[in-house]
């Protein structure tokens, strides 16, 4: 796949169609092939060109190895606060990787689609680099409010226990991880596809654990939302077990004017049977965008 040089890091990436930009921010630990590609080929025939990437520390992108990673305690302190955690980056940095993408590929505004961790980047995309970003998805994300859209407990005593060992089967412990927390539409034959493709191109704990403590270290975005003036649509899912649903309606109240669609049979997962709804409204957000005039850099 190709790649750029963007905020001193390698970036890889793909992209699909010719009309208007669309990039795809990926979640925590998730390459950019988790946006599938019947997916993409959706949101090419509404017009986009699709842009994904893998982020910081996973797949084809630059890992920074020389990091140290955060110890499993201190993960899991800084899960109750903030004063616990110790990142060697923050989501800003990554909302600068992806700045830097649109940069090298010569687009000065896109529109720009997040999940879970890719949503707080995309959310921090549009805050910090108001210019940049036409129109904001937000998908099973939160504002970072401890107070919204946290796991259930059981979710995360689970998770936990994965982080503590090293599994002998990488595979089967991410489809486990996949099951755990996705919807009633769970695939396993399909989970476990994806499973090996991704392991095949670069699985890294180290940069999973990089990753997810530069979510506990960054700061509450509600604020920062509350002054967004971009079309914004939330995405969740009602049986969400990772980000509960009040993370979705966190997000959606601190943006003015933002749209929450919400799917009863939605988990931390984008089911096929829910793609056609998703990339439809995704496609009317950003004619939400066509009405506004440009953001001035």
């Amino acid at each position: 796949m190709p790649h750029v040089d963007a905020n001193g890091l390698r970036i890889e990436y793909d992209e699909r169609g010719s009309g208007e930009p669309l990039l795809l921010v990926m979640g925590l630990g998730s390459q950019m092939i988790l946006w599938h590609d019947s997916f993409i080929d959706l949101l090419v025939e509404r017009g986009f060109r699709v842009i994904r990437y893998d982020n910081r520390d996973i797949g084809g992108s630059t890992h920074l190895d020389r990091e140290k990673v955060p110890s499993v305690g201190r993960t899991l302190a800084a899960l109750l606060s903030r004063r616990w955690a110790k990142a060697p980056y923050l989501l800003s940095d990554m909302a600068a990787d992806g700045v830097g993408l649109l940069a090298a590929l010569g687009i000065e505004q896109a529109h720009v689609v997040g999940a879970s961790m890719g949503g707080m980047i995309a959310q921090t995309m549009a805050i910090e680099h108001p210019n940049r970003v036409r129109s904001l998805t937000s998908i099973m994300s939160n504002t970072g409010d401890r107070r919204a859209g946290q796991a259930k407990f059981s979710v995360l005593r689970r998770l936990a226990a994965g982080m503590r060992k090293r599994p002998a089967d990488r595979v089967e412990a991410t489809v486990a991880t996949f099951r755990l927390i996705s919807g009633p539409h769970f695939n396993e034959d399909e989970a476990r596809l994806l499973a090996k493709r991704t392991i095949e191109r670069g699985d890294d704990e180290a940069g999973t654990g990089r990753q997810l403590a530069a979510t506990m270290a960054s700061p509450n975005r509600t604020a920062g939302l509350r002054s967004l003036r971009v079309p914004t649509l939330v995405i969740h899912g009602m049986v969400d077990p990772l980000v509960k649903p009040s993370g979705g309606r966190a997000t959606a109240t601190a943006v003015p004017g933002a749209e929450l669609l919400m799917f009863n049979d939605m988990g931390h997962d984008m089911p096929p049977v829910r793609w056609p709804a998703i990339a439809d409204a995704i496609r009317a957000n950003a004619n939400r965008a066509a009405k506004q005039p440009a953001p001035v850099a």
